[in-house]
């Protein structure tokens, strides 16, 4: 190595290792900052319910909480699978009603300026407005609460999988154009693959809004009984001032929302990671 090298190699090693140092930091305060805050926030509830003297009906302190989880596991994880099966069917027919639709819009403009208004209209109209008018027609209980999440998720995926549709290239759809494709391999091999990652980000807001509007329907039909989701368990608990399984339903439902939007973010990141760029960037 000549001294040409070496003077280099002093100049860039000591940038490089600060890089590496501050990657590592960003990796490990990814993890350690937010359990951290959580540890703080659990151990000053817990600190407040005792200074206090706050009784356990009015806001109970987290090993109460924790014990009602335990102790009521049964009637609540049975009560999150009713919750869990209305919030993944309602996103599954948003995802198939919402991308359907959003090809429609992107092989007709006159098809999207005819119906996205109506989506547009029912994504601004709160459910619990709409809900009456599904109670009145919709006999079955699973009907209204699947329609309800359905309603809530489907409007992230169609505004988004349009965008994306409309956002390929224009030059490579004139490429494509030049050298005859039809509609369907332009829209197969040039605009869905554009398309994917809008997609993916609508999916990763639908989801958690499907959890939502599982959720709100149920709050709003006032389900009850052995088949009830994890609302009416809400509502029952609060009813009878049995504040600790109140919040841990509550704790179920956050705990469900944040396993949704980190599964859904680890599919978006696997489909992307190859070859889109604010997947690239992860992957440094």
């Amino acid at each position: 190595m000549t001294a040409i090298d070496q003077a280099a190699s002093v100049a860039i090693d000591p940038e490089e290792t600060r890089r590496v140092r501050r990657e590592r930091a960003e990796r490990i305060g990814r993890w350690v900052l937010p359990l951290t805050i959580m540890t703080l926030a659990i151990l000053a509830w817990d600190r407040v319910c005792v200074w206090n003297e706050i009784p356990h009906y009015i806001l109970p302190r987290p090993g109460v909480v924790l014990q009602a989880l335990v102790d009521d596991a049964g009637l609540l994880f049975s009560s999150l699978l009713v919750t869990l099966r209305i919030t993944f069917l309602g996103l599954a027919l948003a995802v198939a009603g919402g991308v359907g639709l959003a090809v429609l819009f992107a092989q007709s403009k006159w098809v999207e300026m005819s119906f996205f208004p109506f989506a547009v209209v029912l994504q601004v109209t709160p459910i619990v407005a709409i809900f009456p008018l599904i109670n009145i027609y919709v006999d079955n209980q699973t009907t209204k609460l699947l329609l309800c999440a359905w309603i809530v998720a489907f409007f992230p995926i169609l505004s988004n999988t349009t965008l994306g549709l409309n956002s390929a290239d224009r030059n490579l759809r004139d490429l494509f154009a030049l050298n005859g494709a039809t509609r369907w391999q332009e829209l197969w091999l040039l605009r869905l693959p554009a398309a994917m990652p809008y997609f993916l980000g609508g999916l990763k807001i639908a989801g958690g809004l499907a959890l939502i509007g599982a959720v709100v329907a149920e709050f709003v039909a006032g389900a009850a009984g052995q088949s009830s989701g994890l609302a009416s368990r809400i509502i029952e608990a609060g009813y009878r001032l049995n504040a600790p399984r109140l919040f841990a339903a509550l704790i179920l439902i956050s705990a469900t929302g944040i396993v949704i939007f980190l599964v859904l973010s680890w599919v978006s990141h696997m489909m992307l990671r190859r070859w889109h760029e604010s997947a690239l960037k992860q992957e440094r």
